[in-house]
């Protein structure tokens, strides 16, 4: 079968600076699908779709009739990282590695077949939260001894470059994300594994246990820093809301309280990743969702 790249994965690959797009693993994915397909022995079903920003999803089954999924990234997306925070997780609130043994060879991942069209964002909000809030309490652990993992002040200061050079629109906000940031980095004294992209579409229902996370970006911090991409979910319901910037806030205090999390902390982390997701949307010509993630960041 033709293994076509998902136009989502097309279009965020676009959106990144020149010297960080894979255009020459992208025209090789559907010659990279068939060879890891040979490798691990299964047969693809059908492409995931409408699939992910960041992979190419095939839904595959082993001769015996077991499905899995094979998950295929660029290596700008870190699938060794990937897989090594799986592998601690160990399946424990996160899908399951079936088979690593041909990893260093393509970087590609064959995992536990999940439900892939049924997420958190099928239940209403409240629901949604409850579950998503279980979920990442099983993978807040402690990380591996000489983990891999970069450091939320690493990443937070490499994306706090762009930060720097906003446009006139956005400079207020960031000069204020600027200095949570770095007030929030001072005095962090959490280093626990973290999913690093959590939100409500990244926990999907499952055979074993009724929901799973996938697609970790995995790093090491604090857990209001995990927490603070889950209080904007659903955002344009949010802004639509007529409790408006209170409403807002009560879903920082109830998202902190029910993880016993710094509300405080959990604002400020808030503020920041929303002001750094609006100001590269601004960047990548999303003009909609910036001006969506910059007002929800001035809510708060």
């Amino acid at each position: 079968m033709a293994f076509e790249p998902p136009q989502r994965l097309v279009r965020a690959l676009g959106e990144l600076p020149p010297t960080e797009r894979d255009t020459e693993w992208l025209g090789r994915l559907p010659e990279l699908a068939e060879e890891a397909l040979k490798r691990r022995d299964v047969t693809a079903q059908r492409t995931q779709a409408p699939g992910g920003r960041s992979s190419l999803v095939l839904l595959v089954r082993y001769a015996d009739g077991t499905p899995a999924a094979l998950k295929l990234a660029p290596p700008g997306a870190a699938p060794d990282l990937e897989l090594a925070a799986l592998a601690h997780w160990g399946g424990f609130g996160a899908v399951r590695v079936l088979d690593s043994r041909h990893h260093e060879e393509d970087g590609a991942l064959l995992l536990e077949r999940l439900h892939p069209d049924v997420s958190l964002r099928s239940l209403p909000d409240a629901k949604a939260l409850l579950e998503a809030c279980g979920t990442l309490r099983r993978l807040w652990v402690g990380p591996p001894l000489d983990h891999p993992f970069e450091t939320v002040a690493a990443r937070t200061a490499a994306q706090s470059e762009l930060l720097r050079s906003a446009p006139p629109q956005a400079r207020s906000l960031a000069e204020t994300a600027l200095a949570l940031r770095d007030d929030l980095t001072s005095t962090s004294s959490e280093a626990l594994l973290l999913h690093g992209n959590f939100r409500q579409g990244k926990v999907l229902a499952a055979e074993r246990a009724p929901w799973l996370t996938v697609g970790p970006d995995p790093l090491v911090g604090e857990r209001a820093y995990d927490l603070a991409r889950l209080v904007r979910d659903r955002l344009e319901d949010q802004m639509a809301a007529s409790a408006g910037a209170a409403g807002a806030r009560r879903r920082v205090n109830k998202l902190a309280d029910s993880l016993e999390v710094d509300r405080e902390r959990l604002r400020a982390w808030t503020v920041f990743r929303a002001v750094e997701s609006g100001v590269r949307a601004l960047a990548a010509g999303r003009r909609r969702d910036a001006e969506l993630l910059l007002e929800f960041a001035a809510w708060l």
